[in-house]
């Protein structure tokens, strides 16, 4: 852990992204709209969809994405706007669902369009290896999963291959850059986990993706989007 600590703090190899001068990696919890260059992304309108837009009576228009969660994710886009440089498309993660589910759901905000993947969910969120994320966690150590609003930032080839650093921007997640909580692929995963095994593995916090999943998830995604994790 300490290695892949290192790697991030210091850049390591990276794959189409900016280099992050260590200043700027000092500062980033502080100021994480510093990590966008400049005018390289620009704002836009979440097409009309707004916290109140998905009453828990209303028919879920984004497909799996439970209307409650939908409004607690729109809610932490409207907070953390200045820090988030795109508003058309986030992430949300349902930690309240099986690891087995899609439960990680890319949301394009302009048209309502979801496309819902596996994710795998801390160790130290579910000891048991029950399948379900138990409880959160933002402390160094504890292999847990953290909810809140996380900033996508630049990419970065380490321990996981290609991975994307993320920025907690909640009191819930803030050590998320000091804890190496990124995204990346991994076989435990992979969909033949759930065939095999009912469930996924289980990763040290991060959001793992299936491997096969991994380029379409960092697509859609990109620097600048909000991940939202919660369990509600």
């Amino acid at each position: 852990m300490a290695s892949r600590r290192a790697l991030l703090k210091t850049g390591g190899l990276f794959a189409g992204a900016m280099m992050i001068p260590s200043a700027v990696a000092a500062s980033m919890r502080r100021a994480p709209e510093s990590l966008l260059p400049a005018g390289l992304y620009e704002g836009h309108s979440a097409g009309g969809f707004t916290a109140d837009s998905f009453p828990a009576d209303s028919a879920n228009s984004l497909g799996t994405v439970r209307p409650a969660l939908m409004r607690r994710a729109m809610a932490a886009l409207q907070q953390h706007g200045n820090s988030i440089a795109r508003h058309d498309r986030i992430a949300i993660a349902d930690f309240a669902a099986a690891s087995g589910q899609p439960r990680f759901h890319l949301i394009n905000l302009e048209d309502g369009h979801t496309n819902s993947k596996l994710v795998a969910h801390g160790s130290g969120s579910d000891p048991s290896h029950t399948g379900f994320v138990q409880r959160f966690s933002n402390a160094n150590g504890s292999n847990a999963s953290c909810e809140g609003a996380f900033l996508t930032s630049d990419y970065y080839v380490g321990k996981h291959g290609k991975s994307q650093r993320l920025i907690g921007l909640d009191h819930t997640n803030n050590n998320a850059l000091d804890r190496a909580i990124v995204v990346h692929a991994a076989w435990y995963a992979n969909r033949e986990m759930v065939a095999e095994r009912g469930m996924l593995g289980r990763s040290q916090g991060c959001f793992a993706v299936g491997e096969n999943e991994l380029a379409e998830v960092f697509e859609r995604l990109g620097p600048g989007r909000m991940i939202y994790a919660a369990k509600v």
